[in-house]
């Protein structure tokens, strides 16, 4: 059984990393799903949903949502689970006492780069303009995903092409063998 946590900023790359994670019998836990998810039934925006549920509940609800429906997958007999969008070290203290060897890998890219790659994608939580795009970063930035990602575990720079991310995930995966 392997767990680990894929961080970074929106549009840093951190879903490429799942896909290749998928390719090698993964199964995805995405906490922006839940929120999202979440989100619907309240009737809100997912940037008001991620802050009022850690204002109700605590720094630690999402990850305890999402560590519920992890232990549900590996009692199902799934090996290998990869929890996508991973915010605070609140979340990373979770995952650590509930995984025996969990792992962070982040990402980075810089902001012009994510933005740009944002405007692509055309979610509906994706800015379409910078001021918007810079709002959500500092909203994040404010769960404390600078400090997931510079506690990281291992880091992958995702700044220049697609063929040479995927070298980068490649390797990385190999090193960790996951």
């Amino acid at each position: 059984m392997r767990v680990i946590g894929v961080s970074g900023m929106p549009g840093s790359g951190k879903s490429i990393i799942s896909d290749k994670c998928v390719e090698k019998g993964a199964i995805i836990v995405s906490m922006g799903d839940i929120i999202r998810e979440e989100a619907k039934k309240r009737g809100e925006t997912t940037g008001e949903t991620a802050v009022n549920l850690r204002k109700e509940h605590g720094e630690y609800i999402v990850s305890e949502l999402t560590i519920q429906k992890i232990k549900k997958l590996l009692n199902d007999g799934n090996e290998k689970i990869v929890v996508e969008g991973i915010r605070s070290h609140h979340e990373v203290e979770m995952f650590k006492e509930n995984f025996e060897r969990f792992m962070i890998v982040s990402v980075f890219a810089n902001p012009l780069t994510r933005f740009e790659r944002l405007k692509n994608r055309m979610r509906e939580d994706d800015s379409q303009d910078y001021d918007g795009f810079l709002e959500r970063d500092y909203r994040e930035l404010g769960f404390g995903l600078g400090n997931v990602i510079s506690l990281s575990d291992k880091m992958i720079i995702n700044e220049s092409d697609l063929e040479s991310y995927y070298k980068k995930i490649k390797e990385l995966l190999n090193e960790i063998d996951f």
